[in-house]
């Protein structure tokens, strides 16, 4: 075998589970599915005409899906120029050219002006290279005043120290933050009439039964394209690197299933109108969270609660990993992208 190529790598020595699965054969839709996807459009009333923005879109899995499904004209901005790449060859393999473009950019400096799109849509990718407050602004900006504001994020369900979430952060490659701190980030960007789906809850009325937010790694690929997968990652991070990512599973699976401190959840809002009032008070606020979250308890021991623990610090972002040898032979699997490792044996 012919040495790694490290000049790929990036800053990280390690790939995370976005990486991986940035490398499978296959497309997949985000976690959540095609279920949750078909539940932003109803939510936001797609049709025929409307102009529809997806932040940290990835190879275009889900423009693809509000295209053909529901008419939209659909925007993409992805910052790693190979799924750009990617994502433009196979909307043109599908015909779909005129109906959906994809660009290269940061998530926190969209290349539009303001005030232009109907529905915006930030995916879970979307904190992969961005701060989150910078992108959120960016969202609300780009978006007309009425319009829909989306974010798919993932969400602490309980306080993590510093360590373990910088660990788990790395691992999945992406920067969850508490439901609290979205909410603010949404409210102060000029985002009203705030819903809120936990996707992550198997009795969640609208998430079917059979639809996993985060299905197994093990599960979602064969043996053969585990392999493919982690031959692609030792070409860009050596064995060092691949090593670590899966000696860590243990603990990344006691984290995500015996602790149960990450979730899932959709956040819809409407940008206010220029001559809308000002942010809410802070007790209007904490009767708009107890209407939104239901099943939260809104005391001070919850930590979805407006009065829970200050939020911590954002970490440091980790680089978007680059794709190679890739093919695009499958629209998508509405099974969602892995999230949870295998049970630890």
């Amino acid at each position: 075998m012919s040495p790694p190529d490290q000049a790929g790598a990036g800053a990280r020595s390690a790939p995370s589970m976005l990486d991986l699965v940035r490398l499978s054969p296959r497309l997949l839709f985000p976690p959540g599915g095609e279920a949750l996807y078909r539940q932003i459009a109803v939510l936001t009333a797609m049709q025929p005409g409307l102009e529809v923005l997806a932040v940290g879109c990835g190879r275009a899995v889900t423009l693809e899906y509000f295209a053909r499904e529901y008419g939209v004209q659909a925007s993409g901005i992805e910052p790693d120029g190979a799924l750009v790449e990617s994502a433009v060859d196979r909307i043109r393999a599908a015909e779909l050219g005129d109906r959906v473009q994809v660009q290269q950019a940061p998530a926190d400096q969209l290349p539009y002006r303001d005030e232009i799109f109907d529905v915006v849509v930030g995916e879970l990718e979307m904190t992969a290279t961005a701060d989150a407050a910078d992108a959120v602004r960016e969202l609300v900006r780009v978006t007309r005043p009425g319009g829909s504001v989306v974010l798919v994020q993932l969400v602490w369900l309980a306080p993590v120290e510093a360590p373990r979430r910088r660990l788990l952060g790395d691992h999945l490659g992406v920067r969850p933050r508490m439901l609290v701190e979205w909410r603010r980030l949404l409210l102060d960007a000029g985002v009203e009439d705030l819903h809120i789906e936990d996707w992550t809850d198997p009795d969640t009325a609208f998430r079917p039964n059979d639809v996993k937010p985060f299905p197994d790694f093990a599960e979602l690929f064969s043996l053969s394209e585990k392999i493919g997968i982690l031959r692609r990652a030792w070409r860009r991070w050596g064995w060092t690197g691949v090593r670590t990512v899966l000696t860590r599973e243990r603990e990344i699976h006691q984290l995500l299933t015996r602790d149960r401190v990450l979730g899932l959840d959709l956040i819809k809002g409407t940008k206010a109108a220029a001559s809308d009032p000002g942010p809410a008070s802070p007790s209007h606020e904490r009767a708009e969270a107890q209407a939104l979250v239901p099943e939260a308890n809104l005391d001070a021991g919850d930590p979805r609660s407006v009065e829970a623990a200050p939020p911590t610090p954002p970490d440091d972002e980790p680089t978007s990993g680059e794709v190679a040898d890739v093919p695009d032979d499958d629209r998508g699997d509405t099974r969602g992208l892995p999230l949870f490792s295998p049970e630890a044996t």
